[in-house]
Parts: structure tokens; sequence; C-alpha cells
């Protein structure tokens, strides 16, 4: 016979199948109203491409296809600016025309010279806004900063700062500086003080305030505080949220470079358009080779600032 519950237990059974039958409700209308968005949105789409949208779906990955080489070869020639047999005087096949040489003889591949400066703007654009962004979240948070007069600014400011994506931030900079590195390490950093000091002056409002308490009731001063009192603590956080941001930027520093922000990534922009297989498909090897290079150092670095025990799952 099944045991007959009590009243107080029958009673939270109750409840408990109550709030059950409401998640079941909310999960059928949300998977509901996704189904009619999408719905919604193929349905625009089409429209929008005069009907053909469903007719050329099949073609999706035409693409990909036009651009697998005729010799796999060719991808390593076209990394390091090596000579190709197929070689019929068109772009298509010039890869030593891209080399930089440091002697008549050593040179630097194109692609990697070009990744080398993409590194440099992402690197040269977190440092910035960290710094930037660093000092702006002790104005921000509240713990730090209980004048609103100041807190209130340093807020908006850092939202105005990560309102606008970087490619938009980049046009407007290319749109009267040259086009090449500098529009986009305004851009990169102008977004990462931003979005760090956001992030930063979070971790300072969850710092503990005994060592502040402490160093107010010696008479220590604001940038006595910030310097001893909270530095240490937030220094860890401030430092995996830089390495975040550095992985996070390469991306960007891409992407901008395919808008006029040099860098490889107007390379690759160049070398889709023109059909080149074997050059976009080194490029693309050499992008994912890299942000899994900067998110392996990014951890291994991470550990050795937050220490390896931080990392072990706790029972």
């Amino acid at each position: 016979m099944p045991t007959r519950l009590s009243d107080r237990a029958a009673l939270i059974e109750r409840h408990w199948q109550a709030q059950a039958r409401v998640r079941r409700l909310y999960t059928i209308l949300g998977i509901g109203g996704l189904i009619v968005t999408v719905a919604l949105s193929l349905c625009f789409a089409n429209e929008a491409n005069a009907g053909k949208f469903f007719d050329r779906l099949p073609h999706f990955l035409d693409f990909t296809g036009d651009l697998v080489p005729r010799d796999w070869l060719e991808v390593g020639r076209a990394m390091f600016d090596l000579p190709s047999p197929y070689d019929d005087g068109s772009l298509k096949y010039n890869y030593p025309e891209g080399r930089t040489y440091l002697t008549p003889v050593l040179y630097i591949p194109e692609y990697i010279d070009q990744m080398a400066i993409t590194l440099n703007i992402a690197l040269l654009s977190t440092v910035l806004g960290t710094l930037v962004g660093s000092v702006l979240s002790f104005f921000a948070a509240r713990n730090m900063m209980p004048n609103r007069l100041v807190r209130w600014p340093a807020r908006r400011f850092m939202e105005i700062l990560r309102a606008f994506p970087d490619v938009v931030v980049a046009g407007f900079f290319l749109s009267f500086l040259t086009v090449g590195p500098i529009p986009a390490i305004a851009a990169v950093s102008i977004h990462s003080i931003g979005a760090l000091g956001k992030l930063f002056f979070e971790v300072v409002e969850n710092a503990d305030m005994k060592p502040d308490e402490g160093l107010k009731a010696v008479g220590g001063n604001w940038i006595e505080r910030v310097r001893f009192a909270m530095l240490p603590q937030v220094l860890p956080n401030f430092a995996s949220y830089f390495l975040l941001r550095l992985e996070i930027n390469v991306r960007a520093s891409t992407i901008i470079g395919a808008v006029g922000g040099g860098g490889i990534g107007e390379l690759l922009r160049l070398s889709i358009s023109q059909n080149h297989g074997a050059k976009t498909i080194a490029i693309v090897i050499l992008l994912f080779g890299t942000i899994v290079t900067v998110d392996q150092f990014s951890a291994w670095l991470r550990r050795s600032l937050v220490g390896s025990d931080a990392f072990l799952a706790t029972t």
C-alpha cells in the first residue's frame, strides 16, 4: 500500500506540482515563441531576397567548396610565402610577393607579419583599456566612491564607451584617419575601457572592506586605501579579465582589419573576395592557431598568478 502523506507533506506536494505545471507551461510557451520567431524571420529573409532565400539554401556550402585548393600543399606554400609550381603570374599564386625581407636571404612571411600586427593591435588596446578602466573602476565603485557626483558620471562614461561596436567606432576613425592600425587601436581601446571598467568596478564592490576600514582608522587617504587595501585583493581578478579581454581583442582586431584597420583581417577579406582558396585556408589556420595559443598562454598565466589550488575541484 502506498504511504499516506501527512497534511503538511501533501500541501508541499501540491505546491510542487503547481510549480512544475507553471514551469512546463513557460517552457512550452518559450519554445513555441522561439519557433514562431524563427519562422517569421525565415519568411522575412525570403521576402527580402525576392523569394530566393529558400531556393538558395541547398547551395549554402558551395562557397566553401570553391575555396578547396587544387593541391593542399598550396596552403603551406601560401602561409610561408614559398614559390608555387602553379604560378601563372596571377595574384592567386604570387606567394613570394608578400615577403618582408630582413636580409637578402632571411624574410618574414606576409601572413605571419600581418598576424603579428594584429596581435600588437590587440595587446596595446588591451593594455590601454586595462590601465584606464582600472582607474575609472575605483571612481565607479560604490564602496570606494560614495559621492554620486563622481560615481554616476564615471559609470555613464564607461557605458557610452562600450555602447557602440568596435567596427562602428573604427569606421568613424577611418573617416578622418589614414587606413591602418591607428584607427583599429583607437576603436578597440575605447571599447575595452568601457567593458573592462564595468567588470573591474564590480570586482571592487565585492572586495573585503576590512583592510580598507583599517587604513581609514589609521588616517589613510583615498589613494593609500586603493593602493594598499584594494589593489592586492582585486589584482588577480583584474589580471584574469585582462587575459580574457586580450583573447576577445585578437578576434576584434581581425574583424576591424577587414574594414581597413590593417593586419591579417584585411588580407583575409581580399583573399575571400578574390576566391583564393589556398590563401584563405592558410589565414584561417593561422588565426585558429594564434587564438588557441593565446588561450593556452592565458590559462597558464592565470594559473601562475592565482595559483593552481584555485582551479582544483572542491568536495
